[in-house]
């Protein structure tokens, strides 16, 4: 066990407050990046989040109006808590998540772009993602500071003492 889980008092480990937080940031700030970088291509949010649903239902998702952009506001949703959960249980066995959090925030949300552009699509019912600009500003560079950094910082902030000033 690390010095710093050593020194954490019980009443401080939240692991459900650390992973709704997590996901909620993450897929917050992930929607809203995908709102301006794809609306400056002209889609709506209203189609990204039919184009989200569309990797179940494939293209007869936009023919599904609303019921359909609601599914995939849920599934982006789901994904983004599954994201900050995966975070929080492979910081129980990986401290390093935790005393380096930023760092660790970073890569992984670049894991997480990696998977949900290249395993993802692929076995989804709209098939392999088309790369555009919005793609390389979202993906890439947003996946790094708005997905894996804000799960990591909530995991720290919530799984772990408020002081990192703890001895070793």
């Amino acid at each position: 066990m690390s010095p710093i889980r050593a020194a954490m008092p019980a009443s401080r480990q939240r692991p459900f407050a650390a992973i709704v937080w997590g996901g909620l940031f993450a897929g917050v700030f992930d929607i809203t990046q995908a709102f301006i970088g794809f609306g400056l291509l002209g889609a709506t949010p209203y189609r990204i989040l039919q184009h989200i649903a569309g990797r179940i239902f494939g293209t007869r998702s936009y023919q599904m109006g609303w019921t359909s952009a609601v599914i995939g506001f849920v599934l982006h949703f789901t994904i983004a808590f599954t994201a900050a959960t995966i975070y929080y249980v492979a910081s129980r066995k990986v401290p390093v998540l935790i005393e380096h959090a930023v760092i660790c925030g970073l890569l992984y949300g670049e894991v997480v772009f990696l998977f949900m552009y290249f395993v993802v699509p692929p076995l989804s019912a709209l098939g392999a993602a088309q790369f555009n600009i919005a793609t390389y500003i979202t993906g890439p560079m947003g996946h790094t500071f708005l997905v894996g950094l804000p799960i990591a910082i909530s995991v720290r902030h919530f799984a772990s003492p408020s002081s990192f000033h703890a001895s070793p």
